[in-house]
């Protein structure tokens, strides 16, 4: 997805959590904010230095991640 090159992961910066474009902006503070009932609007003024494109690579990052499957494996 051309979107999750937005989306960063550094050991260093969040403890590894998914981040917006390396800085201390996680995956899991966009989409939070977003289901309690935060605009894109304000989620942008309180966070300056988002863009609109971040906010979608948050939400496409979410959806890709639900959708992964988890195949067991049999054991022989």
């Amino acid at each position: 997805m051309e979107n999750l090159n937005r989306i960063t992961f550094n050991p260093e910066i969040m403890g590894g959590k998914p981040c917006i474009r390396g800085i201390r902006v996680t995956v899991g503070t966009i989409l939070g904010l977003l289901a309690s009932g935060h605009s894109m609007k304000e989620i942008l003024a309180a966070y300056p230095y988002l863009e609109q494109d971040d906010i979608y690579a948050a939400l496409a990052y979410a959806a890709w991640r639900v959708e992964e499957i988890e195949v067991p494996l049999q054991t022989a």
